[in-house]
């Protein structure tokens, strides 16, 4: 199985990789989410696991753009709890810390913390745990990195202070995705669609009354601007049920009240 991921060994990806598909993994390692699609379309990577949101900070929009423009398909998702910790190389402590580098989502959720040590700069970087590899491949001293227990053990780094995100019930929700195309899921009890509105006052409160009538619940819905349709947007729903059959009719009837709908993926829901 050949997993790309974002980030490199020791990112929250890769734990995600490990505790979804196991270690007997071919990890391919990206530093932005949008070299994933390509990896998918030539064949290269079997399946990617994406970020799709995260408790505190939200939608991670360019995201749910970059699914839709390459017609990616969900077949999975999972949550992990994001724990952050604060490393650097051994024999130091946090006063000798002038820099701490991460990803801007880690340095968001620990912005707490950091207020208590003025002392550190803050700066924005591509992955949480290529910045602990490469304070341990330059040796650098008073630099330290946020990023996972497993980046520090992979790149012999020292804990100098644990879970320092700000709240501590931290999680982040990924998806798996592939580019086979949409498989139909009798199994599935959680769905991911896109749907763009007719123009007339009250249609997203159709749909909605569609979902209840049909016993589907909106576990999420987002809205992203149609980009070549100024002023139009589209909506991004994750739906939830407990019939497949309930499911289908609903979808049947929706697409009766939208101009455009597209099941992005139908699977099993994770445990939060």
């Amino acid at each position: 199985m050949k997993v790309a991921i974002q980030g490199i060994r020791g990112s929250f990806h890769h734990i995600v990789a490990e505790q979804y598909f196991g270690t007997n993994t071919q990890l391919l390692e990206c530093m932005t989410f949008s070299e994933m699609p390509d990896l998918l379309h030539t064949k290269e990577a079997s399946v990617a696991i994406m970020a799709i949101e995260n408790s505190i900070a939200g939608a991670l929009l360019p995201n749910y753009a970059l699914i839709d423009e390459h017609n990616l398909a969900i077949s999975g998702e999972y949550y992990l709890p994001i724990l952050h910790n604060l490393m650097a190389l051994k024999g130091q402590g946090i006063s000798d810390i002038k820099e701490v580098y991460s990803h801007p989502m880690a340095l968001l959720q620990c912005r707490k913390f950091f207020k208590s040590h003025p002392h550190i700069k803050l700066i924005e970087d591509q992955d949480t745990a290529e910045v602990a590899r490469r304070i341990q491949k330059n040796k650098l001293k008073g630099v330290g990195a946020i990023a996972s227990k497993m980046a520090a053990s992979y790149y012999d780094l020292t804990i100098l202070a644990a879970e320092i995100q700000t709240i501590k019930n931290n999680a982040t929700r990924f998806v798996i995705l592939n580019n086979s195309g949409l498989k139909t899921n009798p199994l599935a009890d959680k769905a991911s669609i896109k749907f763009i509105l007719e123009h007339k006052t009250g249609s997203l409160g159709e749909v909605l009354q569609i979902f209840s009538k049909h016993k589907v619940s909106l576990s999420k819905i987002q809205s992203l601007p149609v980009i070549e349709s100024p002023w139009e947007y589209a909506f991004f729903a994750d739906l939830v049920f407990g019939s497949y059959q309930d499911y289908q009719s609903a979808m049947h009837e929706v697409a009766s009240k939208v101009s455009d709908l597209k099941i992005v993926g139908e699977y099993k829901k994770s445990k939060r």
